[in-house]
């Protein structure tokens, strides 16, 4: 344990500051892609460090075109990376502010086209959701939303909160539910360093919102969020 997580930290150090030249060349010539390629290549040498194996259902339903809307259960510190390591698009992420302050790593994540949320208040929320959207729009990216809007605590599925079928909404993107199995059990929060073991990561069918109007967010809520929990039956207890 004492090994991986010195070997793990040297690696971020050593990630972080060969992301500066990257970065750099990037912001002269205005392309952000290789950056999001750098990303995924350091997300995937930290799993294999932390021998963390993935098993992926229903790779199928990641083919079709962009923008979509990823909405994901969240239980770890490792979801967000193996998401971003598995989905092969360029995903971008709704991250809370203080992420964002991280030396480098704040910047790259603006430049890209994450968003970064004030959790402080409604106003914050809605922010970060109107930004979103834009950036779906206007260059048809795909974000990845954790719907509960902080990890569980006890690994069982939260309450969804509305502001990403929002953006979906105002996208006319469809959402793809995602099921997240085995990241409680080796990064519960709390705790800075994963046990070994495989995650399983399950993508479901699309839930449409073409000609959806905001008086349906009851029932998208509820289809998304019953898809989620047909993954997760016996999670706690396997």
């Amino acid at each position: 344990m004492l090994l991986r997580t010195a070997v793990l930290a040297v690696f971020f150090v050593l990630a972080v500051l060969a992301i500066l030249p990257v970065f750099l060349l990037c912001a002269v010539f205005g392309r952000r892609e290789p950056l999001l390629a750098y990303a995924r290549g350091a997300a995937r040498a930290a799993r294999a460090i932390l021998g963390l194996p993935v098993r992926v259902t229903g790779s199928e339903f990641l083919a079709g075109p962009a923008p979509r809307v990823y909405m994901a259960n969240h239980v770890s510190f490792l979801d967000g990376p193996l998401l971003f390591i598995v989905i092969p698009e360029g995903l971008r992420v709704i991250l809370k502010k203080s992420l964002f302050r991280i030396p480098i790593v704040g910047a790259v994540m603006t430049y890209v086209g994450f968003v970064p949320v004030d959790r402080r208040g409604a106003q914050g929320g809605r922010a970060a959701i109107e930004r979103a959207s834009a950036l779906m729009r206007a260059a048809g990216l795909s974000f990845l939303i954790f719907p509960e809007g902080t990890r569980s605590r006890d690994g069982k599925l939260q309450s969804f909160k509305r502001g990403g079928f929002f953006l979906a909404l105002s996208a006319g993107a469809p959402i793809i539910p995602v099921s997240i199995r085995g990241a409680f059990r080796l990064m519960p929060r709390g705790r800075w360093i994963p046990r070994r073991g495989s995650v399983e990561i399950i993508f479901h069918p699309p839930v449409e919102t073409a000609g959806a109007k905001p008086a349906d967010m009851g029932g998208l809520m509820d289809a998304v969020r019953r898809a989620v929990a047909s993954g997760l039956e016996g999670e706690l207890h396997d």
